[in-house]
């Protein structure tokens, strides 16, 4: 059985500890990045920031993206998203009708890697489950036609 996270990391923490000085532009995108429940870009975080400087921005979330504290996520339309990370190893789920993120943990999955490594001949040094999903909301309002064929708890296309 899946489990759904919720514990976030403490981004200047991590950053000081790592050396990275706390400057005033790095705290804003923090901020702003702590605030967002769901997926954003690094236009959204641009649009709500318009004192600090675009490439700083950019330099920032890839900093970020080294360090662990946010993913990159590739949604159906190609544009990269980026999630705030928890602390646990994780998955995510994308909802192909509004564009809903949300983020799983599942030993099965995990169990399938390894068991999928052992017959590689090299070796796993990372990974990403990415599911598409219709989330609740949006099956509750009127659900989700696939193919012409309403889908219902099972994988499908």
């Amino acid at each position: 059985m899946a489990t759904v996270l919720t514990s976030r990391p403490d981004i200047m923490a991590i950053l000081e500890d790592r050396g990275y000085r706390s400057t005033a532009p790095r705290r804003a995108i923090v901020r702003v990045v702590e605030e967002k429940q769901e997926g954003f870009t690094a236009e959204d975080v641009v649009r709500e920031l318009p004192k600090v400087g675009r490439a700083t921005v950019f330099r920032t979330l890839k900093l970020f993206l080294e360090a662990g504290i946010i993913c990159r996520l590739s949604l159906l339309d190609g544009a990269p998203r980026y999630m705030l990370s928890r602390i646990e190893h994780h998955h995510h789920t994308i909802c192909i009708k509004c564009g809903k993120i949300g983020e799983f943990r599942a030993a099965t999955v995990e169990r399938l890697i390894r068991a999928i490594g052992a017959d590689l001949s090299g070796e796993i040094v990372g990974h990403r489950v990415e599911l598409d999903v219709v989330c609740e909301t949006c099956l509750s309002t009127g659900g989700y036609k696939h193919n012409g064929t309403t889908v219902s708890g099972r994988y499908h296309h």
